[in-house]
């Protein structure tokens, strides 16, 4: 059967008004153009602010190899590269809209200047106003620059080889209300961003590229604090062979904060904080796409940021070959793992989360057994069906000495304990924990004070007069008992009656 077609193009003038609506952040546009770069293999990309007011602009500069004027004709045409189509495996794009739609996100004019080894420059603008005024709502491109911009596209006749891209009248980035100092606070959230979006490909001896914001170089984030002697947990990386590619994942507990400089804790922090930088991390092409997400997983429910997991954070890696069974964006900001890996990523979340859930709760040391001993700690926790208790085990050197020498009152340091037990402030430990993002601490807390050795001084003579053990076994006693184990200097010096 023979069907009557009907050509119906999209209005020009409002369809690209509608895209300016994607929801991208003027760094995650930032990303999206220097994604190009790196495409066009630069080794350096140049980010320039210019503040005038509602007249301010950015600069985006490489030195990559160009385009000649087909080329760039054709980058900044919408839907000229089908996401279907097989990629170079390093390229880092997949819809060919991230130069127009992230830049229509920012501002309404936005000028692409280029030139190749041994070329001339072509030049080529997109005009929003000028589209508007059009009768026709058609799809214009304007050749060379807008009047009073020749000399940044001049820039290019210094280089060999190299793409200008030029944002102006940023309607989303500057307003009537926005001053010099809201536009610098800008230009270091962003600055931090880039840091993290591209560490991998900016950090070491060697790095792919060199990015600068304003001639300053854009220093790398590290979310994993790779390498650092105090992180409880660097796993080494596991890989799983998939349809669309290797999927590769390393697991991350961080240092507790009592293991950390100050200058170290607040960078390691990131530009969102502890809290919402735990989770996932995926990369493709050593390019952040995601950073800080569960993705959806756990078992039960899904998995939420909470201060106990703040310090577990976990690397992917995927192929660009996986985009779509990854459902990467246009904006390269959400990420969803197929079915076909999800169980394999939760069975290795759970354990870094449970991992990192003991480094907070136990400010770093969480240690439950010396060799092959388990530690006697002075709480013990029984799981009931009507929830969870905190009990006080008895068996503990310092509670068992105290029932032992009070045999006549065995009933009233019973009731004592009890008491203690049913009105623990669990409610109040909790909430304390979350405003303040950090475990109470108690007066067993870094070097040993006077406090922790007095006490440790009566424990010891007990175990030697009362039990009769030897100076070594109380040693080892102590060093098998919360919280003593954490001081073995100070059990070493130990000495009987002092």
């Amino acid at each position: 059967m023979n069907h009557k077609k009907r050509h119906a193009p999209p209005k020009a003038s409002a369809m690209i008004e509608a895209l300016r609506g994607l929801g991208y952040s003027t760094a995650s546009a930032l990303a999206d153009i220097i994604d190009n770069s790196i495409s066009a293999q630069a080794t350096e990309v140049h980010l320039q602010f210019d503040w005038s007011g509602l007249e301010s602009r950015i600069i985006v500069l490489d030195n990559g190899r160009g385009m000649n004027d087909a080329e760039l004709e054709a980058a900044m045409t919408l839907g000229t590269l089908n996401p279907l189509d097989e990629r170079h495996s390093t390229d880092l794009g997949r819809f060919g809209m991230g130069l127009k739609t992230a830049s229509f996100s920012q501002c309404r004019r936005l000028t692409v200047a280029s030139k190749c080894k041994g070329g001339k420059i072509v030049c080529l603008r997109w005009d929003l106003d000028a589209i508007s005024s059009y009768l026709d709502s058609g799809w214009y491109m304007l050749e060379g620059p807008a009047q009073g911009s020749e000399h940044i596209i001049e820039k290019l006749t210094f280089v060999e080889s190299g793409t200008i891209v030029l944002w102006e009248l940023m309607d989303r980035v500057v307003t009537q209300d926005t001053d010099s100092n809201h536009f610098v606070d800008l230009i270091d959230a962003i600055e931090l961003r880039l840091g993290m979006i591209f560490h991998r490909l900016i950090e070491g001896p060697r790095p792919d590229f060199s990015l600068l914001i304003n001639n300053k170089r854009v220093v790398p984030w590290d979310p994993f604090m790779t390498g650092h002697p105090a992180k409880a947990l660097e796993s080494p990386v596991e890989r799983k062979l998939t349809a669309s590619g290797i999927v590769e994942v390393q697991c991350h507990v961080l240092p507790h904060k009592d293991k950390l400089s100050e200058s170290e804790f607040q960078k390691a922090a990131g530009p969102e904080g502890w809290t919402s930088q735990q989770g996932f991390y995926v990369y493709r092409n050593k390019r952040l796409l995601l950073a800080g997400s569960w993705l959806g997983l756990g078992k039960g429910r899904a998995w939420i940021r909470e201060e106990p997991q703040r310090l577990a954070r976990i690397r992917i890696d995927i192929p660009n070959t996986a985009d779509a069974d990854w459902k990467i964006d246009i904006k390269k900001s959400t990420a969803r793992p197929p079915v076909f890996v999800r169980n394999w990523l939760t069975k290795l979340a759970e354990n870094t989360r449970d991992k990192a859930r003991k480094v907070f709760a136990f400010r770093g040391t969480p240690t439950t057994c010396i060799g092959s001993e388990p530690i006697e700690h002075a709480w013990r926790v029984e799981h009931m069906k009507s929830g969870i208790r905190y009990k006080i085990d008895v068996s503990h050197p310092a509670v068992s000495a105290v029932m032992d020498a009070c045999q006549a009152h065995k009933d009233l340091v019973r009731a004592m304990l009890r008491v203690i037990e049913e009105t623990v402030p669990v409610q109040r430990i909790w909430l304390d924990t979350a405003e303040n993002k950090d475990t109470p601490r108690t007066g067993f807390e870094g070097e040993p004070n006077d406090a922790v050795i007095e006490v440790a001084g009566i424990l010891f003579n007990d175990l030697i007069e009362r039990k009769g053990l030897s100076i070594e076994e109380a040693k080892t006693s102590m060093l098998k008992t919360e919280p003593f184990q954490k001081y073995p200097t100070l059990i070493a010096n130990l000495r009987s009656n002092e």
